[in-house]
């Protein structure tokens, strides 16, 4: 796979902001996302946490490491569109 970005997924906001929070303190990058609706599933919350494939193994850790709660880390193929809404 080309252009694989990893989508932490939650139940809710609440768990998102706080391992937002988590992922900084721990020098890890991320950033808050909508989460891609077909990996949403049956959950309600849209937001999602991106992080690049060379980040994945450290937020896996730190994750592990704060017992965070989170649904799934899911790995998804080119949602990235460098040309997309460009319209000139």
């Amino acid at each position: 796979m080309s252009d694989v970005r990893y989508y932490v997924l939650f139940a809710n906001y609440e768990q998102g902001l706080k391992l937002h929070g988590i992922l900084d303190g721990a020098g890890v990058q991320n950033r808050i996302a909508p989460a891609p609706r077909c990996i949403q599933g049956e959950l309600s919350c849209g937001m999602s946490l991106l992080i690049e494939k060379e980040h994945i193994d450290e937020a896996r850790e730190a994750i592990k490491a704060s017992g965070a709660e989170y649904h799934d880390i899911v790995p998804l193929e080119g949602q990235m569109k460098a040309h997309r809404d460009k319209y000139c």
